[in-house]
């Protein structure tokens, strides 16, 4: 079973060629230079637009480690 429809490597294509020419632009406003960027935004656009793209890999964020207590050691003199 194809991971990805028509749609996606249509969007994907339209991306890469608009990255090419230089018009391709990120949320920010600049203009993109990576492929890979460029790759994330066709596959964005073919979400949005209701294509076959399974959903953005969630980065694992870890909650802040080990936690210690909050006590405070008093000086004695």
């Amino acid at each position: 079973m194809a991971k990805y429809g028509k749609a996606a490597s249509k969007s994907v294509e339209s991306a890469m060629r608009r990255r090419k020419k230089g018009t391709l632009k990120s949320g920010s406003g600049r203009t993109v230079k990576s492929r890979k960027q460029a790759i994330a935004i066709g596959l964005s656009e073919a979400r949005e637009k209701g294509g076959k793209v399974p959903a953005p890999k969630r980065s694992a964020k870890r909650s802040g480690g080990r936690k210690t207590s909050t006590s405070r050691s008093r000086k004695r003199g």
